[in-house]
């Protein structure tokens, strides 16, 4: 598995910034954010016990290749 990495935050401190990754075995992308914790938000949610859900800035869609025109991982 080779991991790509798209973008991070970049109005995050440092040490501390969502990321985003593309998978190419998998065609997938990770996410890497901030844990929802709160219950009332995690409430709304339908998540099974074998998923949990990260929050990341909108700003950060700007890293998805669909988005930015179609530049593929190894481009950015």
């Amino acid at each position: 598995m080779a991991l790509h990495k798209l973008g991070k935050d970049p109005e995050s401190p440092v040490n501390n910034s969502p990321t985003l990754y593309y998978d190419d075995e998998t065609d997938n992308y990770l996410i890497q954010g901030w844990k929802v914790l709160d219950g009332k938000r995690r409430s709304q949610l339908d998540l099974p016990d074998h998923e949990d859900v990260v929050e990341f800035p909108k700003r950060m869609m700007q890293f998805f290749p669909e988005v930015s025109g179609g530049t593929g991982p190894d481009q950015v």
